[in-house]
């Protein structure tokens, strides 16, 4: 009777072990999804846009996030037409840093195949939908960096790698004013950006390159330091 017992109880042991085993590795397999849809849902609650992820990779054992195909889209007041197109978000952080609660990115490398401006009949521009996020006094969205919002303090990134494609500007009510401008950035190093102010140089360099597609945005020529604070970026 006891050797029946311990039998079963034996049984019941290695059945529980197996569940375990198991539930560890569908969760290993499976939760870059749960992350994918839960980025797909964020992005959809902080700027009403829908979101898509093609591809996202938290490493386990390097202090790395991939993110590929990541595509956003309009709301249906802008024709739900395609916003940004970007092959490639890559970034590597300070895990020690993280520990601390601090986040310090020692590489963040940003691919950014296609930007969408739309004008809709209203006479709206969709850009600007981002003016409703609040931001930091440097001028950093808040939910990125504030310790209220997230805990954690933002302490930088080391070097970012910009690449941009092209960007488009659609007008829903005069379609005569579509245009395309092709970018043509590849592998822009930016380092030590702490602020949109270190961003200065590679506003310049886009203004450069988009050969006055900004200026009937804002209604005048613009210098190149001034590009991302009058588009709102």
């Amino acid at each position: 009777m006891i050797r029946w017992i311990f039998k079963s109880v034996f049984r019941l042991l290695m059945t529980l072990v197996t569940l375990v085993v198991v539930a560890v590795i569908v969760l290993l397999l499976s939760y870059n999804s749960i992350l994918r849809v839960a980025i797909e849902r964020s992005i959809r609650g902080q700027t009403g846009m829908e979101a898509e992820i093609g591809r996202f990779h938290l490493a386990l054992i390097e202090p790395a996030i991939e993110i590929q195909n990541l595509r956003i889209y309009n709301p249906t007041n802008f024709g739900g037409t395609p916003f940004l197109d970007i092959p490639e978000i890559h970034v590597e952080y300070d895990r020690a840093a993280l520990m601390r609660r601090e986040i310090h990115i020692t590489l963040l490398r940003f691919n950014l195949g296609e930007l969408d401006i739309v004008k809709n009949e209203a006479g709206q521009t969709n850009i600007f939908v981002f003016d409703k996020l609040r931001v930091t006094e440097s001028g950093i969205p808040e939910i990125l960096v504030s310790k209220k919002r997230t805990g954690y303090d933002f302490k930088g990134i080391d070097t970012l790698n910009v690449s941009i494609g092209k960007v488009k500007f659609i007008d829903l009510k005069n379609p005569q004013n579509n245009r395309a401008q092709t970018i043509g950035l590849e592998s822009v190093p930016v380092p030590n950006v702490k602020s949109p102010a270190d961003l200065a140089g590679l506003g310049a360099l886009i203004y450069l390159r988009s050969d006055g597609f900004f200026d009937p945005m804002v209604g005048r020529k613009i210098p190149g330091l001034d590009i991302l604070k009058q588009l709102g970026l």
